[in-house]
């Protein structure tokens, strides 16, 4: 093993010609040599070596930074144990990714100058033989290769929702066009505006043998640095420092200096290599967990990580210290390389494997997103961390009532960090037992969230606390928060009721959005059916209505009008409504604490009737009392609505296209006595329209009357229509209908048939062809807007005229 010379990497180590070095250690031996000073200086041979190499790696491996810095395999693994203390560019290898949404790009700049060795001469000529008898090294250092090495690291930090597939691939495009950049200082580099934007949130860390004024920290920075390292050399007159090193055995020198019995096993150092890679990677994901807002938000979560970090960390570098034990041992010939797989098999019998992390890392991923999951609907509330935060809440004297969303489950003794500890503390890596190996057993647990009645309780409580918490928000006496506090008996997540500081319930059920109301109108009374929250305890009702308005927001609550009822009964009579007009209502249920979301809106509104007071001769048919009539309706449906400025912004049965024609059924359906009022306007295009009272409300039903004003004549048509067939027309020249004008229609239906008054004056009349009590249906077509269509009533014990709304 100890017959030929060995080159390795130097790692910023002061290695010169002449220096002893132990291999079973890799370490040098500083302040004694085989020859003096000045037969050193007198027989080296020296040689200019120019060379310069530029490489980009993205890999954050130990295997593929090794690879940058040309290690062996030995010397690998007693890094790995912390054998070697490396300095200047070597420094590298100690920056590993701190985050799993790390991305990193390494560029490795490397320049070599001279090459010097030993003569045979000087081999042969040892002024200091007793070195041979000390047994503190292996070999001597015959040859150097000067230089110096770059490092420079960029990484990004990707967001959460991210793509780190993509922005690594962008990364790279940024990074393949440095080499373009002119060396005179002129750049070449050419980046679109997305590379822009990603250069500009790269931070740069820099490892070197070059003395810089100032390291780079940005990507502009390093730019910079890269066109300077080529002339730094020069600039310094300098050969650098040792890049790589021979060394030559002592045991060729003199049978009595300790010899390299072995090296250590290529694969047991794959092994160990990838062991440690596994734990780096467990630690990044802990510490992207515990920077996690949640583990902020949320102390008893965040303990538990660190606790995890703490006890990983410990086992670490009980690992590597076992390694850097082992390792000089074996290469002396003391231990086997058995004792090296020995290790190894307590690894992966130990709690620690990169499969128990991993799964308890997982159950710990899981419970942050369902922990940012639930409180992202609740950004606006305080977030409780800790007891003294809590009770300076509670004893808030402006606060009256508390209401907590406590998380209950996140402390708890975790048989995973217990099982960790126990191995820890058997000190394993220390004694090297393999005598104990089936001592430790992982006992299975289940996550507090797996269980699915958990999971339905949970759903529950932040669906109920999120309404509530709504519903009460402009409450400045009542106090809703987010805490984590530990209480078994209900697990998952609890509401808590807190009153004048205490805790008063710490099951609370809020009342929650009860069923819409239904809605019964009878004679201008508005009966209301409330229910009950589904919910907590309802003590009373608070209902809230209000006219419909074109530009209405039903968020906005300023625009409801507020009734409380006096306790839970769930009927409600609502008053002081205006007739005619739609409105939307909705309740909530309030209890002792607060009240509910409220319901879906219900849409209504209420049928005015106008009570004419007539002398004992009244006669409907009289054009006196129809014009009274008319002029009472006009009353109340406001004289607006026969302005033609204003009237299609009122008009709430827009009749304006043939094929969608306004067809309804008439209530209570048509008999002598009664009339039908129509207010409406003429489109400023209208070619014609007609009224038609119809048998039912199919397409090919009979037609009592047609009523067609047709403008495009100037002429109004009256017919009938039976079995099909149109009947003999009954036509009108002129008439009442303009353009753009407005009009009002009274068609009293009398025994011999139907008198048409219009904008009150008497028009025409029709007689009956088809019995009017087959008359089932109103429609209306054409190029108009109507706006108001009434049945006209009369009552004869009260001598009163009554006359309902729109139908």
């Amino acid at each position: 093993m100890d017959s030929k010379c060995m080159k390795i990497a130097a790692l910023g180590r002061p290695l010169y010609p002449g220096m002893l070095y132990d291999c079973r250690r890799d370490t040098f031996i500083p302040g004694v040599t085989l020859w003096d000073k000045k037969a050193l200086c007198d027989d080296l041979d020296v040689h200019q070596q120019l060379k310069t190499h530029l490489k980009f790696a993205a890999s954050d491996t130990l295997s593929d930074k090794a690879k940058l810095l040309d290690i062996s395999a030995s010397l690998k693994a007693s890094f790995l144990s912390g054998l070697v203390e490396v300095g200047g560019s070597a420094k590298y290898l100690h920056d590993s990714k701190s985050s799993a949404r790390q991305c990193r790009v390494t560029m490795h700049y490397s320049q070599t100058t001279k090459f010097e060795q030993l003569t045979m001469k000087e081999l042969g000529n040892i002024t200091y033989p007793q070195v041979f008898d000390q047994k503190t090294a292996t070999h001597v250092v015959t040859a150097v290769l000067y230089g110096a090495q770059a490092f420079m690291v960029f990484d990004h930090i990707t967001d959460e929702n991210e793509n780190k597939q993509a922005v690594e691939g962008n990364l790279h495009a940024v990074f393949k066009k440095i080499p373009t950049i002119s060396i005179e200082g002129e750049a070449s580099l050419k980046m679109n505006e997305e590379e822009k934007q990603l250069s500009e949130n790269i931070s740069v860390t820099f490892y070197g043998d070059f003395e810089l004024e100032e390291n780079p920290i940005t990507y502009k920075e390093a730019l910079e640095v890269y066109k300077k390292l080529p002339m730094l050399m020069k600039q310094g007159q300098n050969k650098g420092v040792p890049l790589n090193v021979w060394l030559y055995p002592l045991k060729l020198l003199d049978d009595k200096a300790a010899k390299l019995v072995r090296e250590i096993n290529m694969m047991l150092v794959d092994k160990t290599e990838h062991l440690l890679e596994e734990l780096g990677e467990e630690e990044r994901r802990c510490n992207d967990l515990i920077k996690n807002q949640m583990a902020n938000d949320f102390p008893d979560l965040k303990d538990r990580l660190l606790r995890f970090q703490t006890l990983q960390n410990n086992y670490t570098r009980s690992f590597q210290e076992a390694l850097s034990r082992l390792l000089p041992a074996i290469r002396g010939g003391t231990q086997e390389d058995k004792a090296l797989g020995d290790i190894l098999d307590i690894h992966y019998t130990s709690p620690f494997t990169a499969s128990n992390m991993n799964k308890w890392l997982d159950d710990v991923t899981t419970e942050v997103n369902i922990l940012s999951s639930y409180t992202s609907r609740l950004k606006d509330l305080t977030v409780v961390k800790s007891s003294c935060s809590l009770s300076s809440t509670l004893l808030d004297h402006d606060v009256d009532v508390a209401i907590c969303l406590s998380f209950t489950s996140l402390k708890f003794e975790d048989s995973y960090l217990v099982a960790i500890q126990d191995f820890e503390n058997l000190e394993r890596f220390t004694t090297l037992d393999q005598s104990s190996k089936s001592d430790f057993s992982l006992q299975a647990t289940q996550p507090w969230f797996t269980s699915p009645d958990v999971s339905a309780s949970m759903r529950q409580n932040i669906s109920l606390f999120t309404s509530f918490s709504k519903a009460n928000k402009n409450e400045k006496r009542i106090k809703f928060m987010i805490a984590s506090i530990c209480d078994p008996s209900n697990p998952g997540t609890s509401i808590r009721l807190y009153q004048k500081g205490a805790l008063t319930d710490p099951r609370f059920q809020p009342v929650s959005k009860p069923a819409p109301p239904e809605v019964q109108v009878s004679d201008e009374k508005v009966l209301l059916k409330l229910s009950k929250s589904p919910t907590g305890e309802t003590v009373r009702f608070r209902v809230e209505y209000r006219r419909i308005q074109p530009t209405d927001s039903e968020d906005d609550i300023d625009e409801w009008t507020v009734t409380d009822t006096s306790d839970a009964q769930t009927s409600f009579t609502l008053t002081g409504l205006k007739p005619a007009d739609q409105y939307l209502v909705r309740y909530r249920a309030v209890s002792d604490v607060g009240m509910s979301e409220a319901t879906d809106s219900v849409p209504f509104s209420i049928d005015p009737k106008l009570s004419i007071k007539v002398g004992q001769s009244w006669n409907l048919f009289t054009s006196s009392l129809l014009n009274e009539l008319r002029i009472k309706i006009m009353t109340s449906l406001g004289m607006s609505r026969w302005s033609l400025s204003t009237i299609k912004s009122e008009v709430t049965n827009v009749v304006n296209s043939p094929s969608k024609p306004y067809l309804e059924s008439i209530p209570g359906g048509l008999r002598p006595g009664v009339a039908l009022f129509f207010q409406g306007v003429v489109t400023s295009d209208c070619e014609r329209f007609d009224i038609n009272l119809q048998t039912g409300p199919n397409q090919l039903d009979d037609i009592a009357l047609h009523f067609n004003p047709r403008l495009y004549s100037n002429s109004v048509v009256r017919n009938s229509r039976r079995n099909g067939s149109w009947e003999r027309e009954e036509v009108t020249p002129g008439g009442p209908f303009v353009k753009g004008g407005a009009f009002d229609i009274i068609m009293v239906v009398k025994p011999e048939g139907y008198e048409v008054m219009v904008n009150g004056l008497e028009y025409c009349t029709f007689n009956h062809r088809i019995p009017v009590d087959k008359v089932t249906t109103l429609g209306v077509r054409g190029d108009v807007f109507m706006n108001t269509v009434s049945i006209i009533e009369v009552k004869d014990v009260n001598l009163k005229v009554t006359i309902p709304a729109n139908i």
